[in-house]
């Protein structure tokens, strides 16, 4: 029995690195790219191991983003984009989703619950569906190319207000009471009460929410025409180009690797703080 299950722990773990390498391997292979210059990764002579033109290359996508075939915006630019967008559309779907939470939940009013399935409705129309009417309203509101534009008409989200709304149904009736009791008003309850239990779902939903503004594609790509206002997503395509033209995929790789860097530091920071909200909840 023992031997069993040794035997199925090892294929276990075997199938998981598996899985590791072939999710890594490409990641690895940009990273090695980002080293070398244009001729050897279009020579398609790539080797595995890292160059010696890194820093070379990295300064010139970070200060230029532009090279012998390239003519792009600088990374930091579209960066910057990236992180604004990404920042302002997870703060405002997390606040606007707790307050019409909130008011569903804990206040009465007339079509409370019709209002509730309407927001609820909207999970079932994709982003496709509501562009083209999105598209004008931002248009004749003179949003175009402005980050008002590119992180407004993305902040609503069924979702968020859905996980909110349930997650103050478990909220015992009895602490609602006392905090009348000791003179709470609704903003206080909210502010000192609510807010601090839902630590954990506000940290595990701004890293989704700011995945998710990270990887925006379509969105930026109809509500921008100026190249200063690229998101590094939008910058990257741009620089690939299409058809068989020559690229510097030095600098697209380096490129890639730094727009890869915003998203996994949150993960790994606020995974810890998310852990350390755990924790704290259940003292």
């Amino acid at each position: 029995m023992i031997e069993s299950r040794s035997g199925t722990a090892w294929l276990t773990h075997l199938v998981l690195a598996a899985g590791v390498v072939a999710f890594a391997f490409p990641i690895y292979m940009a990273v090695i790219g980002s080293t070398h210059d244009a001729a050897t990764i279009g020579r398609g002579s790539l080797p595995l191991y890292p160059g010696g033109l890194a820093a070379d290359n990295y300064a010139q996508a970070w200060s230029e983003g532009s090279g012998l075939r390239v003519k792009g915006v600088p990374v930091a630019r579209m960066m910057l984009n990236s992180l604004v967008m990404a920042i302002v559309i997870a703060l405002g779907k997390i606040a606007v989703s707790i307050l019409s939470a909130y008011a569903v939940a804990f206040f009465h009013f007339p079509l409370r619950m019709f209002f509730f399935w309407m927001i609820f409705v909207t999970l079932m129309l994709p982003v496709e569906v509501r562009i083209i009417p999105t598209f004008k309203v931002v248009s004749d509101l003179g949003m175009i190319n402005t980050f008002a534009g590119l992180t407004i008409p993305l902040i609503a989200s069924a979702t968020a207000t859905l996980l909110f709304r349930q997650f103050f149904m478990t909220v015992p009736d009895a602490l609602v009471e006392a905090a009348k009791i000791d003179g709470a008003g609704p903003l206080r309850f909210l502010k000192e009460i609510l807010i601090p239990l839902s630590r954990t779902n506000i940290a595990a939903l701004f890293v989704i929410l700011f995945i998710y503004g990270w990887n925006q594609y379509l969105w930026p790509l109809l509500i921008t025409t100026s190249r200063s206002m690229d998101t590094i997503v939008i910058g990257i395509t741009k620089m690939i180009g299409t058809g068989d033209a020559q690229t510097d995929w030095n600098l697209i790789m380096a490129t890639a690797v730094l727009a890869m860097l915003p998203p996994v530091a949150v993960v790994v920071l606020m995974q810890r703080w998310f852990v350390k909200g755990l924790v704290e909840s259940e003292k």
